[in-house]
């Protein structure tokens, strides 16, 4: 069953319900530019929760790589832009495998896109490793989670309520 609900914009924002969960649809355009060889996001087994994304390198770059040397920090271009609907965001995750075996990782991690963002989808990662690592264009670099978002509202008060942890910050319930 689908249902179809209108966005800010007026647009129709589709997505599936499956018993009680609804399942966003993540609209995804291509850039110009972009290798259309190069696959759309993925999830690569059934029980994954982030969908692989992958560099889609300019053709100028696409036989020699992307190189990011050690405490380097660059956008890697995906060839992607998305819209997400409304009510959801993707956060960008780093994908182990990587940060595991070649310090690559993302500075800013989960980044997050907005539901309202409609420019290039890059991802912004750091080499944390000891050697330049090479990013080949079409290789998975992160993954992209699709999660529903809250929006708070905040109001001022003169005193906030009483709780055992009271003030206690970094560190204040235990070692590490």
């Amino acid at each position: 069953m689908r249902e179809d609900r209108a966005d800010a914009s007026g647009g129709s924002i589709l997505a599936k319900k499956k018993g009680r969960v609804m399942i966003p649809t993540i609209r995804v355009l291509r850039e110009d530019w972009s290798d259309p060889v190069v696959p759309l996001p993925s999830y690569e087994t059934a029980g994954a929760a982030g969908a692989d994304i992958r560099a889609n390198l300019p053709a100028e770059d696409r036989n020699s790589g992307f190189a990011l040397k050690p405490m380097e920090r660059r956008i890697v271009p995906t060839g992607l832009r998305i819209e997400i609907p409304p009510g959801f965001e993707v956060q960008i995750r780093p994908r182990s495998g990587l940060a595991l075996k070649h310090g690559i990782s993302l500075p800013n991690t989960p980044g997050t896109i907005d539901s309202d963002y409609r420019g290039p989808l890059g991802v912004l990662l750091i080499n944390l490793g000891a050697e330049t690592f090479v990013i080949a264009h079409g290789e998975r670099i992160a993954q992209m989670i699709v999660a529903p978002v809250v929006q708070a509202r905040f109001e001022e008060t003169a005193m906030l309520g009483e709780t055992v942890r009271g003030a206690g910050g970094f560190g204040s319930t235990g070692r590490g």
